[in-house]
């Protein structure tokens, strides 16, 4: 069961890169070594955080659907 996580876990990792959205692992092990007296980002804010550095924000001449 564990060897099964560690697929898709491998798995969500890939297709996270290729939309262009880095590993929060990796966020996490960063932050430790390199900022150790800051509070890391929430997973949520993290992504929102990827999101909108890549995209922008909708309605401000960045990413819009419609």
């Amino acid at each position: 069961m564990a060897e099964l996580a560690h697929v898709l876990k491998l798995v969500r990792d890939g297709a996270r890169l290729m939309v262009g959205v880095q590993s929060y692992e990796a966020y996490l092990t960063h932050m430790r070594a390199h900022h150790p007296d800051r509070e890391p980002m929430t997973e949520v804010e993290f992504f929102e955080n990827r999101m909108k550095a890549q995209y922008g924000e909708a309605g401000k001449g960045g990413f819009r659907c419609c």
